[in-house]
């Protein structure tokens, strides 16, 4: 395939229920695997205070930035699909789950679709996507301002790096 047809997506991936580093490597070499994607770049492993919904356990969360030959809602089925294979179950908004993969950026693409926002209507607000997405690109812009910029606002409070190494994905 031509490399012209490969667009740069980035993702955020977490969980809190079962194993849910498991859960985000398994979910990242089967992006990995496949023909229309590969993952570029994987951030080190967060653990995090839940959010939204504060009575559950802690995440572990990271993001990673992939190459896709998928258009973005057919990049968000795949991403539906390896949910589904994890036994995610959406029972209740920001509860607790075994993992949660979304589509953070597509390329340059803004678009405001019922099934899909770009970029992530509420990720400038979340140190838990910023920080680690600020481990492979601390430059790339998002509405206009950087993901360093955007980290410097956010609340990061109570969040810790739990694995520094980026190769977690390989072994986990």
């Amino acid at each position: 395939m031509p490399e012209s047809i490969f667009k740069t997506a980035t993702l955020g991936l977490g969980g809190n229920l079962g194993e849910p580093v498991h859960a985000m490597a398994v979910a990242l070499r089967a992006l990995d695997q496949r023909s229309d994607c590969r993952v570029v770049a994987v951030s080190r492993l967060y653990r995090t205070p839940p959010w939204g919904k504060t009575d559950q356990s802690y995440f572990f969360n990271a993001c990673a930035e992939i190459q896709t030959t998928l258009g973005p809602e057919a990049l968000l089925d795949v991403c539906l699909d390896i949910e589904r294979e994890m036994k995610r179950e959406r029972i209740e908004r920001w509860g607790p789950r075994t993992l949660d993969i979304d589509v953070l950026t597509y390329a340059d693409v803004v678009q405001s679709a019922p099934r899909l926002e770009l970029p992530h209507p509420r990720m400038t607000d979340r140190g838990f996507v910023l920080m680690p997405l600020a481990d492979f690109a601390p430059d790339m812009l998002v509405e206009g301002t950087t993901v360093l910029e955007w980290l410097a606002k956010a609340d990061v409070q109570g969040i810790e790096v739990a694995d520094q190494s980026s190769a977690w994905w390989h072994i986990a």
